[in-house]
């Protein structure tokens, strides 16, 4: 089976003529934030399936913490889904204040975590 040599090539090609065409296309802007809009919900969709097949397969781990262990942990992941949404604010409007708040939240929660592994792994 020959590989086609000129498949690269092509690929390419068409990427550069779909850019072309969104960029001298009138509402060609609208078109690609819109595109990229659903792609962002897919990918973020995504991630809550994969969080929740995560959840559901390890569910009885997470159950077996202490109620403490697992309030710290809910915590943990409420405030990294706080620091994630809120990324481009904090890092624009408040420019380095914001990023080192957005630095601390990560930081805690990063510490939050690997406390509830460190006790889970100790019983």
């Amino acid at each position: 089976m020959d590989p086609d040599r000129n498949k690269h090539i092509r690929n390419v090609a068409i990427i550069l003529v779909l850019a072309v065409a969104v960029w001298k296309l009138p509402g060609g802007g609208t078109a690609a934030a819109t595109i990229g809009n659903v792609f962002s919900v897919l990918f973020l969709g995504g991630f809550c399936w994969l969080g929740y097949r995560l959840y559901m397969e390890h569910r009885d781990t997470v159950m077996g913490l202490e109620e403490r262990q697992r309030a710290l942990a809910y915590g943990a992941f409420a405030l990294t889904i706080f620091a994630v949404a809120a990324t481009g604010r904090l890092w624009s409007d408040l420019g380095i204040a914001g990023g080192m708040l957005w630095m601390l939240m990560l930081g805690l929660a990063g510490w939050a975590f690997y406390s509830v592994w460190r006790a889970y792994k100790t019983y």
